[in-house]
């Protein structure tokens, strides 16, 4: 209770609902000791139990049981043998093999081959018949690593497969299906795949009834909690009166927590999501002052405000910035005042530095565009991984995480691992693909896109293809940054591949931040105003 706004958003939260909060917390624990006996069943065939693991994963239950699933998959992965994979059907192999991965375990993609002809080299014909085999081999696909050529090749073919059949399928079967051709499970929001692996998957998670009946509850807990959490970040917008000093700044509160909440959905980390949405609504302030509405000049006097960091700087920059400028500052010492008596000032900092360097990379590339001059694919990149606001909303997402953020992990960050800067090419490269038409209707504008065509001499058709292979081959770096390190936790680790996974969402198929209301609108209303009947 002791992190920072967690009492007072606890306070607020059992005032408003406290029989129904507590009823759900106390229900929740008499079925999780029912669930957490299947997991650790001694006598429960294996691939049954992989069964399990996988509908908890899936339904966002896993980091209840960490323990208990991590001691049984190490127990199996030991006794793995590639030999007895011979006897498994598609389905079974590809859930397993899910399920090692998503938990860390690198088990081979070997597993797959007894369903390719030897001779042609193509998968065997039989395979085509089992939509539900099909299905489960596109979402373990998605977790290939480089030269896992079998998975590359399984991706093409399979997702053709689904598309020729999707129309003919019925029920649960091809609600799945659907949903896995829009968006594979591994590279959605977690707890938005939950709820729908709940709504499209009822009846196989039915098997187990305390399995389904703790997601119900465990849902609409959460519900609750983060319903208000986005109360107090809504008021906290609306008290700054930032829509009345500032009215070219979008209003987008529920769509940037709906960001942070897809970073780590767990309940103890509720004042995580709190100062995450709150400093990256900061930034939103700042790239939308210096993007539309600042001239070069007062961006000029803006950035070396921040630089500078003292409220002293606030006569040099314009008036109609001024609260902004103010309530920066102010909400920066009150964290690092706050968590420095838990000795974590260090992660205020890193963010703080962070913000600096997004205003500076802001700042960079507004004098690209007054000058109309477009920088070599290198040097786009070099800025773009700035102002892709990457790196700020990582180390902001690091401050309310507790003393989990040692000075090791905070290290492990700053050696900058490669699946962090294959996560942070997604997030630039992403948003440049779906954006870069609006950007350019709105004037000259600066992205990947552009950048690329001009270095390489290439066609904007080529251009794109090749920058959607780049982040093809750099999901393959994230997943390989997922698999078991003793380096660190879970949980960072977790948060590289959740905030890769939260570009995907917001980007796959347009630019869901500018335009939420396209599909951002439905997933707020699916997690946060829709609850499950128990």
């Amino acid at each position: 209770m002791n992190k920072f706004g967690e009492s007072t958003l606890l306070t607020n939260l059992f005032d408003r609902t406290t029989k129904e909060f507590e009823g759900y917390a106390k229900s929740m624990e008499e079925v999780k000791e029912e669930l957490r006996r299947l997991i650790v069943d001694p006598s429960t065939d294996s691939n049954k139990k992989l069964g399990l693991i996988y509908s908890t994963h899936r339904i966002g239950l896993a980091y209840m049981f960490l323990q208990e699933i991590k001691g049984q998959l190490n127990s199996l992965f030991k006794e793995f043998k590639l030999q007895d994979y011979a006897e498994f059907d598609l389905y079974t192999i590809s859930t397993n093999f899910q399920i090692f991965r998503h938990l860390g375990f690198k088990l081979p993609c070997d597993v797959f081959n007894k369903f390719k002809d030897a001779g042609s080299g193509t998968f065997k014909s039989y395979i085509t018949t089992d939509v539900k085999g099909m299905l489960s081999l596109y979402e373990a696909a998605q977790m290939r690593l480089r030269g896992e050529s079998i998975l590359d090749e399984a991706v093409t073919f399979v997702e053709n497969q689904l598309k020729n059949v999707v129309g003919t399928l019925e029920g649960d079967i091809a609600r799945q299906v659907k949903q896995s051709l829009i968006r594979p499970c591994h590279k959605g929001m977690p707890m938005l795949e939950a709820r729908l692996y709940l709504r499209n998957s009822e009846k196989e998670c039915s098997t187990y009834g305390s399995l389904l009946k703790l997601a119900k509850l465990h849902f609409n807990y959460l519900q609750l909690q983060q319903k208000e959490e986005l109360r107090v970040v809504t008021k906290w917008w609306t008290d700054m009166k930032v829509q009345e000093t500032n009215p070219y700044v979008r209003n987008r509160v529920p769509e940037i927590y709906l960001w942070m909440s897809g970073l780590y959905f767990e309940p103890h980390y509720s004042s995580a999501r709190i100062i995450a949405t709150k400093i990256t609504l900061f930034s939103l302030i700042l790239d939308d002052t210096v993007d539309s509405y600042a001239t070069i000049e007062e961006n000029r006097l803006l950035t070396d405000a921040i630089n500078g960091w003292d409220i002293s700087a606030m006569e040099q920059i314009p008036e109609y910035i001024r609260p902004f400028y103010e309530s920066l500052i102010d909400e920066y010492a009150e964290l690092e005042e706050q968590l420095a008596k838990e000795g974590r000032a260090n992660t205020v900092i890193a963010s703080k530095e962070a913000f600096q360097n997004s205003a500076r990379g802001y700042l960079q590339e507004a004098e690209w565009v007054n000058r109309k001059y477009v920088p070599s694919f290198t040097e786009y990149m070099k800025n773009g991984l700035i102002t892709s606001g990457y790196d700020l909303i990582l180390k902001t997402a690091l401050m309310g995480m507790g003393e989990i953020v040692s000075e090791d992990v905070l290290s492990w960050y700053k050696s900058h691992p490669k699946s962090l800067q294959a996560s942070e090419v997604i997030s630039r490269l992403q948003d440049d693909v779906m954006s870069y038409k609006f950007e350019r209707d709105r004037g000259f504008c600066i992205t990947g896109v552009e950048s690329y065509m001009k270095t390489y001499g290439v066609s904007e058709k080529d251009a794109i293809n090749e920058l959607n292979k780049i982040i093809e081959d750099s999901w393959k770096d994230v997943n390989e940054g997922c698999l078991v390190t003793k380096e660190v936790s879970i949980d960072m680790i977790g948060l590289i591949l959740n905030l890769t996974r939260m570009i995907d969402v917001i980007y796959r198929y347009d630019d869901g931040f500018t335009f939420p209301e396209k599909t951002i609108k439905e997933y707020i209303t699916m997690l946060f105003v829709e609850s499950v009947p128990v």
